[in-house]
């Protein structure tokens, strides 16, 4: 069998082991991005689709890091681990500083950008560019490398990072001031997408998610690290697997409507011991009015035929709801939910917000994930133009953020006539 012969006959087998809302890393696009929190197979699954391409056809591939101080800094051993577990050593000559395709010709060739830049702007050919860890690359980087590596006619940058702060340059240059969709491919991927994550790794998160909230949302589901400060339920909440007990003398639910791109939710609390313990959540965006009665008490949906678990109980409790939208509490009346706007005034959000901090402790169900989420990310507003002189960190603002808030929606609209405005009397008398 020739070379060529065996190109064609690796190809299809290497290319179905790719997780299909990968395989765009093996289609044309001038920009492709991986970003996302650690366990999400970014930089495995560059490795593989640039691996394939080499085997596939003729490349040059840059790469490359910002700090790289010698071969054991760069993915020089990534690249080197998907060649063995394609099955295709006998077809790449693997030598300490490059790599090479006895098939095609491809080569490999792994330089930091700090030490480099100059070397590299003298490069010729290169067709494809791996810029991994791209969250420490500086903009002055960016700057040289772009024009010097996507010269060649169909060549491709390609970025994988895990983002820290939302001013980097790198989060503003694809995340925030992003290049158009028929220019870029940019997707964020996490634990969840990898169905090869191991227990070992599984361990660690749920640790981490028990220990470590604060830090938990930008280690390992991919969002810019927060100053800690302005965290809105900051050491007021746990995550944690419990039992209910077995008479409960009251459930409160609690429903937000969702617009947009946002998630309508209903979720279902308790109060034992002035702590506040959420159970269960009904959490889903794009969903259409017809479809809501499905999501909040289970079943299949009218308009998708989608399978909704529905959060127990929900018709035979009392739900208060965000009175935005009174033709939609109406709707969900008509379908036998005993459901009820929830009242707002001046201040409401915040009184709220106060009501549910008041608490001893908040416990979320560990199934209860989204909500879980977005108790860890709600945030007050921060100043990131003026430092705290004592910190360092940005000065956080007595202003919440008007986002990561729809199940805290949901759970101050649930606890509606006994949260009062500011100066009402008796709040607590009646919550206990």
């Amino acid at each position: 069998m020739s070379a060529a012969q065996t190109v064609g006959v690796e190809f299809p087998r290497i290319n179905a082991q790719l997780p299909g809302s990968l395989l765009f890393l093996l289609q044309p696009k001038r920009y492709k991005v991986l970003y996302g929190g650690r366990g999400g197979m970014k930089s495995w699954s560059m490795a593989r689709a640039l691996t394939i391409q080499a085997h596939h056809t003729k490349q040059l591939i840059l790469c490359t890091r910002e700090f790289q101080n010698s071969i054991a800094d760069s993915v020089h051993r990534v690249i080197r681990r998907q060649i063995t577990l394609l099955g295709i050593n006998q077809w790449f000559e693997v030598e300490k500083a490059s790599i090479r395709s006895r098939v095609t010709g491809s080569e490999f060739i792994f330089k930091g950008l700090q030490k480099n830049i100059q070397e590299i702007r003298s490069l010729e050919g290169v067709t494809r560019t791996w810029v991994e860890e791209a969250q420490s690359t500086s903009e002055d980087s960016w700057i040289y490398l772009e024009p010097t590596v996507l010269r060649e006619p169909g060549a491709e940058l390609w970025a994988s990072f895990n983002p820290v702060d939302s001013t980097d340059p790198t989060y503003q240059r694809f995340i925030v001031k992003p290049p158009g969709p028929d220019r870029a491919t940019i997707l964020k991927v996490g634990w969840q997408d990898n169905f090869w994550f191991p227990p070992e790794l599984e361990e660690l998160r749920r640790h981490a998610l028990r220990t470590d909230p604060e830090r938990y949302d930008w280690v390992w589901e991919g969002f810019c690290r927060k100053v800690s400060e302005a965290a809105v339920f900051r050491n007021r909440f746990t995550v944690e697997g419990f039992e209910e007990p077995e008479v409960v003398d009251r459930y409160y639910y609690g429903a937000d409507w969702g617009f947009a791109n946002d998630p309508s939710v209903l979720i279902r609390s308790y109060i034992h011991n002035d702590t506040l313990f959420i159970t269960h959540e009904a959490y889903a965006v794009g969903v259409e009015i017809d479809d809501l009665p499905a999501l909040f008490a289970g079943g299949r949906a009218i308009k998708t035929g989608i399978e909704y678990p529905g959060v127990p109980g929900a018709k035979d409790w009392p739900i208060k709801a965000d009175s935005s939208r009174p033709e939609t509490i109406s709707y969900i009346a008509r379908r036998g939910f005993a459901i009820s706007a929830a009242e707002k005034w001046p201040g409401s959000v915040e009184d709220g917000i106060q009501h549910l901090k008041g608490f001893k402790q908040i416990v979320i169900h560990e199934r209860c994930v989204n909500t879980a989420q977005e108790f860890r990310l709600y945030s007050y507003k921060v100043d990131p133009r003026t430092l705290n002189p004592e910190t360092g960190l940005p000065v956080v603002l007595p202003k919440l953020e008007d986002r990561n808030n729809h199940s805290i929606d949901a759970a101050r609209y649930a606890l509606d006539g006994y949260i009062q405005k500011r100066g009402g009397v008796g709040i607590w008398a009646k919550l206990i």
